[in-house]
């Protein structure tokens, strides 16, 4: 199994920024991706950013230019840079792992972790 703990969310105003971090522990062969997700209210979850263990990262377009991700394969741990926040970025944030284990891959969430972008 696999463990996510995700840190960094609260309470920013418009322009603003802040840093999302997601760590994982437990019993693997390797990590494949690590990526960031968001689910705003009455939404569904959309795909935010995901950086492969050997290949480029893909932003969603509304993020592109504002938001960066980055991955410590040391520290098996997901870092999602967040700048120049809007109002529409407001959302819980999950942090998603695929993982590589003995019998295949499968995927890991963390818990989410909120982010609001207000005046």
């Amino acid at each position: 199994q696999v463990q996510l703990v995700e840190s960094g969310g609260g309470l920013v105003q418009p322009g603003g920024s802040l840093r999302l971090s997601c760590a994982a522990s437990g019993r693997f062969l390797s990590i494949v991706t690590m990526g960031w997700y968001r689910q705003a209210p009455g939404k569904q979850r959309e795909l935010v950013a995901v950086v492969p263990s050997g290949g480029s990262r893909n932003y969603a377009d509304s993020v592109k230019g504002r938001f960066t991700i980055s991955r410590d394969n040391a520290k098996n741990t997901v870092y999602l840079q967040m700048n120049s926040l809007k109002p529409e970025d407001s959302a819980v944030y999950y942090c998603n792992v695929r993982a590589s284990l003995v019998f295949g891959t499968n995927d890991y969430w963390g818990q989410g972790t909120q982010v609001t972008v207000s005046s």
